[in-house]
């Protein structure tokens, strides 16, 4: 628990969290966040970040998936956080950002685990929610800028022009536990050409925005610096 007096409330990172379909450019929104970035990918699918040289990647593959969880909270814990000698922990410097690539898969990979461990389907799915929910806090209290991508499910609803909507690939309990912290939400899509991401909740897609008053961005210029920020809300 932390207590800020008035007027020294910090200002922590953003946290984005983006569905769409294959070749939407989820995985390169990567490169638009600050500084050296840890990416861990659930889906081996690298081949939009191959030019970088500012995002350090740890691939998760099939032989990982029974111990997903633990592997995914022990490599974050080792290489965002440093203890020292005393026992005192505290954040590295290395990293500017986290990503979290596919949440779908690591999703479908933590409900098999949790499947074959009891047979009691209504607590797994509510062990299921509490990890993910555990796992977003924990992020959040790192106060680094976080990106989450995953897959887009058509819904069996349509908008006002008749063209189908979408929401993520996830359980929606558990999605809802794990994008409670999340500053964004949107879902990301081509139009004549053009990346664009609607964050708008009231068009029928799941989104969100809670930085500024924007209801659709163009994916390049989805994330928004401080100082962008603070011009925002000046305006």
């Amino acid at each position: 628990m932390q207590f800020y007096k008035k007027g020294q409330i910090p200002n922590v990172g953003n946290m984005y969290f983006i569905y769409g379909g294959k070749g939407t450019g989820k995985t390169s929104l990567a490169k638009q966040l600050p500084g050296n970035k840890l990416l861990l990918s659930f889906d081996g699918s690298t081949n939009a970040i191959s030019d970088t040289d500012d995002i350090q990647v740890i691939s998760f593959g099939q032989s990982d998936a029974k111990d997903v969880q633990k592997l995914t909270m022990y490599w974050l814990d080792r290489l965002l956080y440093v203890t020292e000698e005393n026992g005192k922990r505290h954040l590295s410097d290395e990293f500017d950002a986290i990503i979290l690539d596919n949440v779908t898969a690591l999703q479908n990979w933590v409900i098999n685990n949790i499947e074959n461990a009891s047979k009691d389907g209504r607590q797994n799915w509510n062990t299921v929610q509490m990890w993910f929910r555990d796992l977003a806090m924990w992020l959040r209290d790192t106060k680094l800028p976080v990106l989450a991508t995953a897959h887009e499910l058509t819904t069996d609803l349509k908008d006002a022009i008749g063209a189908p909507l979408f929401k993520p690939d996830m359980n929606d309990k558990t999605f809802n536990a794990f994008a409670a912290p999340f500053d964004v939400v949107g879902h990301i899509s081509i139009k004549n050409g053009e990346r664009i991401i609607d964050l708008d909740p009231e068009k029928g897609n799941q989104g969100a925005n809670r930085l500024d008053d924007r209801k659709e961005v163009k994916a390049s210029e989805l994330i928004i610096s401080e100082n962008e920020e603070e011009k925002n809300e000046d305006n």
